[in-house]
């Protein structure tokens, strides 16, 4: 919960119920939960139960002292960091406050008890709570942006890695053949292909880090014109049909003869990219359909990528279309996890959605929809 809203406990403990009713109704405000003991061992069972900004002890109480419960609290680590009020009805010259701050008290306060002192006292501490829950908070978040970046360079170190140590071995098998004499037309054109592949996987790999970027400061540039939204997921389909075939994929499209809509068509085609890789990376070798729908009464059009692969728990289907986010299992998948943001983003842009349909174990559905928008608008 954010620390602006959230409310910030505070402990009265007193044996008396109407010291504790009047000590409340002092220093009771939005913000705060008051909490009430009538003895130390009540009090203690509080403090280990939640976390307070202050405790204020009454001194004088029958079965133990608030000098004795101070005690208690800075022998456990749960509550060692509570800071301690005393109040006490008895005079100055008992010398209770030397007592107090060696208990490890913050302040001492006498009875009767001047409110706005009080009111005051309990600001502070309750200000100074906020402002180190704060800095926690801030401390964690630093941490995890330290830890996703080391996990970001890693992943990134591991997705170069695999195509330029590729390049490179082919390179090296060229300049053997070459030496040797045995340099086939055939052979060194299968190699180039094999190497555009390959640095093409790096250069798509480049592009989703710029897409981010470009989302996240809100500069993903969209170029809308009319376009056949069949006849790009037809082109997107035969362009991947070697990739399935290679995985042992069937890839099939369902689509109507022809569907003009108003949109940015190289961003749309990413999309499907996009949804199809991630068919093929997760769909478990089973099939994928392509199926393109429109209806007319939403002014609405929906382009569905399914497959039958490891499906998705319902927890993660949200988490998943976060940055360097993807399914549990899936560490041995290739990928960065920005695909589905990056897909996403694109869907928003043009006033779309981008939803997924999945259960663990029975595949997954998901589903780009964009608006109708005349190709004459």
């Amino acid at each position: 919960m954010n620390q602006d809203t959230a409310d910030v406990n505070v402990l009265l403990v007193d044996d008396l119920q109407e010291n504790l009713v009047a000590l409340e109704a002092l220093i009771r405000q939005p913000g705060r939960r008051i909490f009430t003991a009538r003895s130390g061992e009540q009090a203690l069972s509080l403090m280990l139960e939640h976390a307070f900004a202050l405790a204020i002890l009454d001194v004088q109480m029958p079965a133990m002292s608030g000098f004795e419960l101070a005690e208690l609290m800075r022998g456990t680590e749960r509550t060692r960091g509570i800071p301690i009020v005393f109040v006490s009805a008895g005079g100055r010259e008992l010398n209770y406050a030397f007592r107090g701050y060696e208990s490890g008290a913050v302040d001492f306060l006498y009875k009767p008890l001047d409110p706005h002192a009080v009111r005051s006292k309990v600001n502070v501490f309750v200000e100074l709570f906020r402002q180190r829950q704060e800095l926690q908070e801030a401390k964690a978040q630093l941490q995890r942006a330290v830890s996703m970046r080391d996990d970001f360079m890693s992943m990134i170190a591991h997705e170069l890695r695999n195509p330029l140590n590729s390049v490179y071995l082919q390179a090296q098998l060229r300049r053997k053949m070459l030496a040797a004499g045995r340099a086939d037309a055939h052979a060194m054109l299968k190699m180039v292909e094999r190497d555009e592949r390959q640095i093409r996987s790096m250069v798509r790999l480049l592009d989703d880090m710029l897409d981010v970027s470009r989302a996240r400061t809100g500069r993903l540039a969209i170029v809308p014109g009319p376009f056949d939204l069949c006849a790009s997921a037809a082109a997107v389909v035969e362009a991947i049909q070697e990739l399935a075939h290679g995985s042992g994929v069937q890839v099939s499209l369902a689509a109507p003869p022809s569907l003009v809509i108003e949109g940015d068509e190289f961003r749309v085609e990413q999309v499907i990219t996009n949804l199809l890789t991630n068919a093929l990376r997760y769909g478990d070798g089973k099939p994928v359909a392509v199926t393109v729908g429109v209806r007319e009464e939403e002014h609405e059009c929906f382009v569905s990528v399914r497959d039958q692969g490891m499906g998705i728990a319902p927890a993660d289907q949200e988490r998943i279309f976060e940055q360097f986010e993807r399914t549990e299992g899936a560490a041995q998948v290739a990928g960065l996890g920005l695909g589905l943001y990056i897909a996403r983003q694109i869907a928003q842009a043009h006033r779309g959605r981008l939803e997924v349909r999945s259960a663990p174990g029975e595949g997954s559905e998901f589903v780009l929809s964009l608006p109708m928008v005349p190709a004459a608008a």
